[in-house]
C-alpha cells in the first residue's frame, strides 16, 4: 500500500510517496524557502509594470516581492492590500522568479499557507512520520539515488537513459539509448513520465523522443505518458521530430531547481540528515568542503537542533581536498 514518508529534518521537511519500495513522488521544503503557496499576506503595491494586467507588491516582513496578475481596481502605488501567494519563488540562475500573487478575497486573513506536511496529509494518502533512529526507510527507497539524478539530470531507464535540462523557459528531457526508436519513444516517454512525478516538475516540459515515423508508434509514446503521469495536466500529441510537450501547474520549484539554485546548502543538508543517523558515541565530527561547512556554520540554529537531537557536541572540519558532494560524518572521540 502506497504511504507517504516524512522527515522533519534540520533545515529542511522532506517527503516520499512511497509504493512497494518504490518512491512515486517526493518533495523538499526548505526551512528557509520564503512564501508558500496558499499564504495570504500583507503587502504593498510598489510598481505597475503593465496597467490593469501586472504590478510588483512588495510582502511584509521577509517575504520580498511577487508579481500580483492582475492588480485590484482603485489599488495605486504605495497603497497596503492582501494578497494571496498562488505561486512561490521559483530559483534560476542570474535572475529567480518572483511569487506570483493575485488580490485575496474581502473575507481573508492573514496566514502561512500549507507546509509539507498539511500537504501531503491532505492527499487521504496515510502519512508515516519518521525519527531519525532505526530504519531508514527514505534511503531504503532509493532518496540518495533520487537527489543525485535530480542535481545531476542523469536518469538510468532499462535500455536508456534521460538527460535533464532546466531552462528559462521550460524543463527538457533528451532521451538516448541503443533500443530501436520505437520501443525507445515509448520506454523514454515512461521513464520521463516517472521523473516529472518523483522530482515534482511542473510548469512548461518538453520530451525530446527519438523521430519515428508511424503515427501508432507516436501514439503509443503518448500513451506511456498519459499511464505514468497522473492528471491534471495538458499534453500536445508527439509530433513527426519526436518532440512532447507537457504542461503541469505550477505552485513551487521542483526537486531539481531547489538542488540545483544552492548546491551547496543542499549538501549541508544532506550532511546534517546524516549526521543525525549516524550511531555512535562522542562527538559528531561533519568534515567537509569549505564552503558546505561555510554553510553550516552560518545557521547556528541548524547546529544547536542537531546537539539538541544527538544529546551530543558537534564539532566541524574544513577539508579543503574534498568536492561539495563528498563531506562526511565520524562520531566518537575529536583525534588528539
Amino acid at each position: 500500500m502506497a504511504e507517504w514518508l516524512y522527515e522533519d529534518g534540520i533545515g529542511e521537511a522532506r517527503a516520499a510517496l512511497v509504493d512497494q519500495g518504490r518512491i512515486l513522488e517526493a518533495a523538499i521544503e526548505p526551512d528557509d524557502a520564503g512564501p508558500r503557496a496558499g499564504a495570504v499576506i500583507p503587502a504593498r503595491l510598489t510598481k505597475v509594470l503593465i496597467p490593469g494586467r501586472r504590478a510588483v507588491v512588495t510582502l511584509e516582513g521577509e517575504g520580498g516581492e511577487a508579481l500580483i496578475e492582475p492588480p485590484p481596481r482603485g489599488v495605486t502605488e504605495g497603497a497596503r492590500l492582501l494578497v494571496e501567494i498562488t505561486r512561490a519563488a521559483i530559483p534560476e540562475p542570474g535572475r529567480p522568479k518572483r511569487a506570483i500573487a493575485r488580490a485575496a478575497p474581502p473575507d481573508a486573513l492573514p496566514t502561512d499557507g500549507p507546509d509539507l506536511l498539511q500537504r501531503i496529509a491532505a492527499t487521504g494518502i496515510p502519512v508515516v512520520r519518521l525519527a531519525s533512529h532505526g530504519e531508514d526507510r527514505l534511503e531504503a527507497a532509493g532518496w540518495s539515488e533520487l537527489l543525485d539524478e535530480a542535481l545531476t539530470g542523469e536518469i538510468a531507464f532499462p535500455g536508456g537513459a534521460l538527460r535533464l535540462s532546466l531552462t528559462p523557459a521550460m524543463a527538457l528531457f533528451d532521451v538516448d539509448g541503443p533500443l530501436p526508436p520505437a520501443e525507445l519513444a515509448v520506454a523514454g516517454a515512461r521513464a520521463a513520465a516517472r521523473a516529472i512525478r518523483r522530482m515534482g516538475i511542473s510548469g512548461s516540459i518538453g520530451i525530446d523522443l527519438p523521430t519515428v515515423g508511424a503515427k501508432v508508434d507516436r501514439q503509443a509514446a503518448a500513451a506511456a505518458v498519459d499511464a505514468e503521469l497522473p492528471q491534471p495536466f495538458e499534453r500536445t500529441a508527439v509530433n513527426g521530430f519526436g518532440f512532447l510537450q507537457i504542461v503541469r501547474r505550477r505552485s513551487r520549484a521542483s526537486l531539481p531547481e531547489l538542488l540545483r539554485s544552492e548546491p551547496v546548502v543542499a549538501a549541508a543538508r544532506a550532511l546534517l540528515r546524516r549526521a543525525e543517523r549516524t550511531a555512535g558515541a562522542g562527538t559528531v565530527q561533519i568534515a567537509a568542503a569549505p564552503a558546505v561547512i561555510a554553510a553550516i556554520a552560518a545557521r547556528p540554529d541548524w547546529q544547536a537542533l542537531l546537539e539538541r537531537r544527538r544529546g551530543l557536541p558537534l564539532a566541524l572540519r574544513s577539508e579543503a581536498s574534498l568536492a561539495i558532494s563528498s563531506g562526511h560524518v565520524h562520531i566518537g572521540p575529536l583525534p588528539a
